[in-house]
């Protein structure tokens, strides 16, 4: 295969780049192309202007944005190009959204100072790093169409201003389209942004507005293209036994028979498994079970998770940071209480298993990959490697998620990918099977939290210390701040446990145990001393307005109250994942199995403008109903360093019956910055509902997620 990027014009690759346009097995698609998708893009449409990398005017005034965000269901996909064509003014109605080309150097964002640019979708990071560029960018548009006007017009370009899709000169009631201005207007140098003035929030037309999203037509209809759904002339499909125990290395002992089986085209050695190239999936699944496998031993044979949690201990705790004098004020106290929490490893459980199409070129000198990534360069730059080749040598196209979750960041099942199709002529599909990804998971650490706080005789928490001990490094220790809080002294500390076991970002991060932990002792805290959580909370949020408020507006939504009634409680929890949250639990109890029902929910959050509005109510409601079944029910388990479970009957996920019959979002309005959304729900649900629970039994749940046998072995103590 020939690399298809060589000797084009950029225009060209824009065009037809990065999943922008993709001919899989005869058909063109669009990946989130609202009203386009299956149709080409026409050549012979008048596209008269590539404006920047991230616009093309037509002079119908059609107006081609492209999107560096994978789509995942979260809707970064429309509402990152409606940043810009907010700023630019651009008519809504004919906006069409591509993905950006997989270029790093020129769509990606650095998340820290300094630090490389990168096309990752992850951390809720991606509107709160693309709002400022997206605006600029449309900034500039705008600008350089109102000085094309004004030169044409022959007018001051101060007498001009935009409506969606055109410039107006009110003085003379003359309007000209964007399609006009792009058949005549030169845009190889844009104007400086000095000269360029961003919209008052107050003149948004788009952002903060309800806007329909480009992705969901396609996947209503069926039309929407996954990693799972692509289908090339003559492609093979690659299958993998890989490590039951992480680090332990294969030995095939009967190559020969598989190798002879009906359809098998090559076996791939890989460090931590052994892959099959077959020319059918039937074909595939039969070797892959016949293998025969013997695997060296590795650190994570030893591992019992049950076993191994019971003896974290705090000992030899290393200080990550600490505000004032802890070790002096918990002398001075009036009281020191402490508590000790534990959360189990959870699994991502994303809808869609991971997989990959990569084809290599006879030559083997280029590729070209079919994906759905989170970090479609970090795909990309592991495809390179694998084949030994310079990454501009291959193509790759961006296509949907069937989730993420954090999981879709990591590139090994590129890298896999590419492997196997090295050793094939003609492109090879990777499939995961669902028992693959469980087995073969990178999961939210188990970890035990030691907590620990000093009050004055009023209640009042002087001092504050919070340990962390479990695998993962800062995905254990991560989100335990409580800078919200007004409390004078504090210390975080963190025991790194290493069993072998791959851990990984999961929604939400470490904010998620973490949260639940601290909010369930600050809760008890509170119940100690006779105080109402809520009205504990306020008092110790005095420095901080913006806390205070999403606290407040949370305890006026549901109407909070304290007591029980009518054998249901409430219970609230606060956290600060990028956005502040606090979240509010209604639960019920069946004292008999153990069972709690999550009744009604309420969330306020403040995450500064937010820019579609109806998008963010569904992003949070999802990661409540996350949260509530990790709260519930998730929870993998290791034995002797293997997964014990293997898909979803021994790993079950809240159901739709389950749910509450109602979760109420709410924003406070705000001016500032958007903060990221994604996650911001999740957090706070575990906390709140041990509030709850506490409320209606006088009982803590201090071991997360709350079976119903936990529940009733607490119920009996």
């Amino acid at each position: 295969m020939e690399n298809s990027t060589k000797g084009i014009s950029r225009r060209k690759f824009l065009a037809t780049a990065g999943g922008a346009t993709i001919m899989i097995g005869g058909f063109y698609l669009f990946p989130g192309c609202r009203q386009n998708v299956g149709k080409a893009l026409d050549e012979s449409e008048p596209i008269e202007k590539e404006v920047t990398v991230w616009v093309r005017l037509m002079s119908d005034g059609q107006v081609i944005i492209y999107t560096p965000a994978a789509e995942m269901g979260q809707g970064s996909m429309t509402s990152v190009p409606l940043i810009l064509a907010e700023e630019m003014d651009a008519d809504w109605s004919k906006v069409k959204i591509l993905s950006s080309p997989v270029e790093a150097e020129i769509y990606g964002v650095g998340w820290y100072p300094g630090g490389a640019k990168n096309m990752t979708t992850a951390g809720s990071r991606t509107i709160r790093s693309y709002y400022q560029l997206m605006r600029e960018a449309g900034g500039q548009i705008r600008r350089a169409l109102l000085q094309h006007a004004a030169e044409k017009w022959e007018v001051d370009i101060q007498e001009l201003t935009t409506q969606p899709g055109m410039v107006v000169h009110a003085a003379s009631d003359r309007k000209m389209t964007f399609g006009e201005i792009a058949d005549f207007g030169n845009f190889e140098k844009l104007p400086d942004m000095s000269e360029v003035v961003l919209k008052d929030r107050k003149d948004f037309r788009l952002i903060g507005k309800v806007m329909p999203r480009y992705d969901i037509p396609a996947k209503t209809d069926g039309s929407a293209i996954y990693g799972m759904d692509v289908q090339l002339p003559g492609m093979m499909y690659g299958f993998i036994n890989r490590s039951p125990v992480h680090g332990a290395k294969p030995e095939l002992t009967n190559e020969e028979e598989i190798m002879n089986m009906e359809g098998v085209k090559s076996i791939v050695k890989l460090d931590h498994g052994i892959g099959v190239v077959a020319s059918s999936v039937e074909a595939g699944l039969k070797a892959k079970g016949k293998m025969q496998i013997k695997w060296s031993k590795a650190l994570a044979s030893s591992h019992n998770s049950d076993e191994d949690l019971s003896a974290y201990t705090p000992n030899g705790a290393q200080e990550e940071n600490q505000e004032g004098n802890v070790e002096s004020a918990l002398k001075t106290s009036d009281k020191i209480h402490e508590a000790i929490l534990t959360n189990k490893y959870v699994y991502h459980a994303q809808m869609e298993p991971l997989n990959a199409v990569v084809s290599v070129a006879p030559d083997k000198q280029s590729a070209e990959l079919w994906i759905g990534s989170q970090a479609p360069d970090g795909a990309k730059a592991v495809v390179a490697e694998t084949l030994g080749i310079d990454q501009k040598n291959v193509k790759a196209n961006q296509l949907f998620l069937g989730g993420g979750f954090g999981r879709r960041s990591l590139s090994g099942y590129a890298a896999e990918c590419a492997a196997l199709a090295k050793s094939v002529d003609g492109p090879v599909k990777l499939i995961w099977t669902r028992e693959d990804d469980v087995s073969y998971g990178a999961f939210r650490p188990q970890v035990k939290h030691f907590l620990k706080a000093g009050v004055d005789r009023n209640g009042r928490i002087t001092a504050w210390e919070h340990t962390a001990v479990g695998p993962g490094g800062g995905l254990s220790s991560g989100g335990a701040g409580i800078s919200h809080y007004d409390i004078p002294n504090i210390r975080f500390n963190r025991k790194d446990i290493d069993h072998g076991i791959r851990t990984k970002h999961w929604r939400a991060v470490g904010h998620g145990p973490n949260k639940y932990a601290v909010e369930t002792f600050i809760d008890q805290l509170a119940r100690n001393y006779n105080k109402d959580p809520f009205l504990y909370r306020r008092e110790m949020m005095q420095g901080n307005e913006r806390a205070r408020k999403v606290l407040e507006r949370a305890a006026e939504m549901s109407n909070w109250d304290p007591n029980p009634k009518d054998g249901k409680a409430m219970g609230m929890a606060f956290a600060d994942r990028d956005a502040f949250s606090c979240g509010v639990a209604q639960i019920s109890l069946d004292r008999a199995s153990g069972v709690i029902r999550v009744h009604q929910y309420w969330c306020a959050l403040d995450s500064g403008v937010v820019v579609q509005p109806d998008n963010a109510v569904a992003q949070v409601e999802g990661s409540v109903i996350m949260g509530i079944s990790c709260a519930l029910k998730e929870q993998i388990d290791f034995q002797g360093g293997q997964v014990a479970q293997s898909n979803y009957n021994q790993y079950p996920l809240l159901r739709m019956s389950e749910a509450p019959e109602t979760i109420e979002v709410d924003f406070i309005d705000s001016d500032e910055a958007p903060d990221g959304l994604g996650e911001a729900g999740l957090p706070a649900v575990g906390g709140a509902i041990a509030s709850a629970f506490a409320a209606l039994t006088g009982k803590y749940l201090y071991d997360m997620p709350f079976t119903p046998e936990r529940v009733l072995k607490v119920l009996k103590t």
